[in-house]
């Protein structure tokens, strides 16, 4: 496989990877594993949002936008910090279902005049960890850049240091497996070692532990204390996720089924396991029966594939060649959004019946 190509097999493969596990594990959110358990019984895995269809929510959404911002400034951290914000303070007119609390009070402050290395809150969620895959895909061979890059996007609207921490982990992992460097293990190994936030590579020693002894993903969030779910804590989301890549490395399917069963922030833990799997595997990675049930726009399935292929020719040279962001029909956002609010409503109805 020439260079060019698996740079392209591993961005769409990620952004469409990340994209299933997202939609697949939406409707499972704030459920416990045992209900998780129930729910899906002893058939396969599928969509259930409604209608047997999925929908992505705000972590494909900012997947795409990050991907944006680096197509507008590829080379500039400080322009694509910039970029990246004006996408999120118009993602936010879009009236999203779906939005972080701390995600939220930076977009706020962004609108209201914050310079963008100040917008930041004092939040330890996994909202960068959701975008930090593609920027470890599109940057990883130039590890000071794509750091300078993270670092850019975490702050925007995460100022915690465990935050970055978090990110920075998903990005170099991206990195590694989208160019197959060293076995699971030996990645989950790098990144601790990079790793300057203690409780984080305490968490990820813990994973490789637990990978050498081949213990499911379950014994993992347990000996985190997430028995009944996963939390959005970024240092209980980042080591799952990443251990449930870990365990399935080329094969999307698996990965989010893991992650889907542990409960909790589903949602996000599948997408980030999701994103690294399809990252490693390419877009073949990926069930096709998946991408099938997404009920999608402006962002559909061809829009995102579209997206890493651009992404793809933009960073295969160096310095990277300008094409310019993918043009995205905004006036039907806000309609979509609507749809998705009204599919989640009924959804959450239907979830409080059969409880």
């Amino acid at each position: 496989m020439t260079e060019e190509l698996r740079r392209r097999e591993a961005i769409v493969g990620c952004l469409l990877g990340g994209a299933v596990g997202d939609a697949i594990g939406l409707p499972f959110e704030g459920l416990t594993r045992e209900r998780v358990a129930r729910r899906i019984g002893g058939g396969p895995l599928g969509h259930g949002l409604a209608f047997r269809r999925g929908m992505i929510s705000d972590d494909t959404e900012h997947a795409c936008m990050t991907g944006q911002a680096l197509l507008a400034a590829p080379d500039r951290p400080e322009a694509f910090a910039r970029s990246l914000a004006w996408r999120l303070r118009g993602w936010l007119l879009g009236l999203p279902a779906s939005v972080g609390w701390g995600t939220l009070r930076a977009i706020v402050r962004l609108w209201l005049g914050w310079p963008v290395d100040r917008s930041g809150v004092r939040s330890a969620g996994n909202g960068p960890a959701m975008r930090a895959a593609i920027l470890g895909v599109c940057l990883g061979d130039d590890p000071e850049r794509l750091g300078a890059f993270v670092v850019r996007s975490t702050r925007l609207t995460h100022s915690d240091p465990r935050a970055l921490a978090g990110a920075l982990a998903v990005a170099r992992a991206a990195a590694a497996a989208c160019r197959s460097q060293g076995s699971p293990a030996e990645v989950l190994a790098e990144v601790r070692a990079r790793c300057d936030d203690g409780e984080l590579a305490a968490a990820l020693t813990k994973c490789g532990e637990l990978l050498a002894r081949g213990a499911p993903a379950e014994s993992l969030a347990c000996s985190l204390g997430q028995v009944d779910g996963v939390s959005g804590y970024i240092h209980h989301t980042v080591p799952v996720a990443l251990y449930c890549w870990a365990c399935a490395p080329r094969d999307v399917g698996a990965a989010v089924e893991l992650a889907v069963r542990l409960g909790g922030d589903t949602d996000t833990v599948a997408a980030i396991a999701g994103g690294l799997a399809g990252a490693a595997g390419g877009p073949q990675a990926v069930p096709q029966a998946w991408l099938a049930g997404l009920w999608e726009a402006p962002r559909s399935v061809q829009w995102i594939e579209a997206l890493g292929e651009r992404l793809a020719r933009t960073f295969a040279e160096r310095p990277p060649r300008r094409e310019g962001p993918l043009p995205l029909c905004w006036p039907a956002i806000l309609p979509r959004n609507g749809v998705f609010t009204l599919a989640v409503l009924a959804h959450g109805l239907a979830r409080l019946v059969r409880r």
